[in-house]
């Protein structure tokens, strides 16, 4: 009886992929350098730090770039993977850097149409490692947007969900907004 409770417990929580392309939101400090760096992943220790009842998170590391140097290609590889994780989980969750997400979230759209299930943006304006970092509040954001929403593509950041097409972001507000 106990393997059947805990087996109906695994099949009700969520599966959400968190796909990773790097980002402000996990740059780390090199102090020899003296640089923020897209190195190593913070999003394990992010993670670990939440408490997530109800989902089972995979992780795919799929960049590890600042966005700024995403090519079309790149662009393309993550609407590809946030598709086709989209059609194998309950909801999609792609962390990535602010300058260049829009280019990835219009590309879903493009190439796409709907997903099957909702696919999410974020990311942050300050790396996680800093003090006043909006990196926890962005990610527990789009995990908990994911969740609730309908098939689509979204940005979730600073208390507020855009949906796609048309999120751009607003370098005088530091956030995105929806395109007038």
């Amino acid at each position: 009886r106990r393997t059947t409770e805990v087996a109906a417990v695994i099949m009700t929580k969520k599966r959400i992929a968190l796909i990773s392309t790097g980002g402000t939101i996990e740059k780390t400090y090199d102090e020899l350098s003296g640089v923020l760096h897209n190195q190593v992943s913070v999003l394990d220790v992010m993670l670990a730090s939440l408490e997530l009842r109800g989902v089972l998170v995979s992780r795919v590391q799929l960049l590890n770039k600042d966005s700024l140097d995403m090519t079309d290609e790149d662009h393309a590889l993550v609407a590809t993977t946030a598709e086709s994780m989209a059609r194998a989980t309950d909801g999609v969750v792609v962390v990535h850097g602010t300058d260049r997400l829009q280019h990835s979230g219009e590309r879903i759209v493009e190439l796409f149409g709907t997903p099957r299930q909702p696919i999410v943006f974020t990311g942050a304006m300050r790396p996680y490692e800093l003090r006043n970092t909006d990196a926890l509040q962005n990610l527990t954001e789009a995990l908990l947007a994911v969740q609730i929403l309908p098939p689509g593509v979204y940005v979730a950041m600073h208390n507020q969900v855009l949906a796609f097409p048309g999120v751009v972001k607003d370098r005088l507000q530091g956030t995105f907004v929806k395109a007038t």
